[in-house]
């Protein structure tokens, strides 16, 4: 039996160059709050959830205080018994979402991965993967909300020759004639055949959203993502029903409770559940689960920046495509790769979250 002999947590912030916008959010770095655990028999678990860089002291704080205590000497075969007991064990009276569900995301995947050395796999084929020649990628990084509409136009041309067949752009201007604008020409830019998403990042209410969601249509949207504060599961639902463009959502949805009530009700048309939001690969499992019993599409937003999310999508016979945004890759022993428009799928052992010591070292702060 493997077990358990150390856990160690870190921070890391990588710097984005150049520095993004969206419509909430101003970025220069990428947060990685994670985990190193340890084994008798040498594995070694990374896990991490992705942040803004803002936050991260409290989700490693948590997993100090709170979890690492809980995984001394436990098996990390037993993922769903420790999954439960963290789950369900001191934190839960404060939180069931948020902080306490992003730190148990970075422990359950860095169990995970630590299963699948143990079991000299990648993760995908550890969980039954099929999709060997490769996931379906989207670019969402020509799409930032503070790029000029020459460079907007310019990036997501430059996308498409690169092989990508999806696009997303950043929408939420003050004025929503600007963003209508946009949309126009990004898809004359990119023609009638690609892919093409938009994303408010919760800007509009109820009244923007039925308003200009409807004069958007003529675009032939893949989805309109996230309208709303993703607490309004009833705004979602009228969207959905009074929009033929579809509603994504998912990045903001921490639960698979959460995700039961938004598919129950009818406020969701694609998944967007990530990995780094809800409780780790253990939850995220479920909630794709859940999708596949109503046959809503998962599309993963990628809080990891893929390295995770692409051996779950290959183990996931409902998920048909995945994001890319290439920040983070870099550090990693097998970086995330998009070739011709798909992922090359990994095929070194564990969950391709083992950063390289250079890059550790350099981007550590604690």
């Amino acid at each position: 039996m493997v077990k358990i002999t150390k856990v160690e947590t870190f921070v890391l912030h990588v710097p984005i160059d150049p520095p993004i916008t969206d419509a909430i959010n101003v970025a220069t770095h990428w947060g990685l709050s994670g985990v190193r655990i340890f084994t008798d028999e040498g594995f070694v678990g990374y896990g991490y959830t992705g942040t803004c860089a803002h936050g991260d002291d409290m989700i490693v704080d948590t997993i100090d205080r709170y979890y690492a205590p809980e995984l001394i000497g436990k098996d990390p075969f037993m993922v769903k018994e420790i999954w439960d007991t963290l789950r369900y064990g001191k934190m839960h009276w404060i939180g069931r979402a948020g902080i306490t569900h992003m730190a148990l995301a970075a422990v359950d995947i860095a169990l995970w991965d630590i299963m699948a050395k143990a079991s000299n796999k990648p993760l995908w084929q550890y969980l039954g993967g099929h999709k060997s020649k490769g996931i379906k990628a989207y670019n969402t990084n020509g799409g930032w909300l503070n790029w000029s509409k020459e460079r907007l136009l310019k990036d997501v041309t430059d996308i498409v020759e690169q092989g990508f067949t999806g696009v997303k752009i950043k929408v939420g201007k003050s004025d929503p004639h600007e963003d209508y604008d946009r949309v126009k020409a990004v898809r004359k830019a990119i023609g009638d055949q690609v892919i093409f998403m938009i994303d408010v990042n919760q800007q509009w209410n109820i009244n923007t959203a039925m308003t200009w969601g409807k004069k958007l249509e003529e675009f032939d949207l893949f989805w309109l993502e996230e309208p709303l504060n993703p607490d309004d599961i009833l705004g979602h639902k009228k969207l959905a029903d009074a929009l033929n463009v579809p509603i994504a959502l998912g990045e903001h949805v921490y639960s698979k409770y959460a995700f039961r009530d938004y598919i129950h009700q009818g406020a969701i048309e694609y998944c967007q559940v990530d990995v780094t939001r809800v409780a780790g690969i253990t939850e995220w499992l479920q909630v794709a689960g859940l999708a596949a019993a109503y046959d809503i599409p998962v599309c993963p937003h990628v809080g990891d920046m893929g390295q995770i999310h692409q051996h779950l999508v290959a183990a996931t016979p409902g998920a048909i495509m995945l994001e890319y945004i290439p920040w983070i890759r870099t550090i990693f022993s097998e970086p995330a790769t998009v070739k011709n428009g798909h992922y090359v799928l990994p095929e070194l052992p564990g969950a391709s979250t083992e950063i390289i010591p250079k890059y550790f070292n350099e981007f550590r702060i604690r």
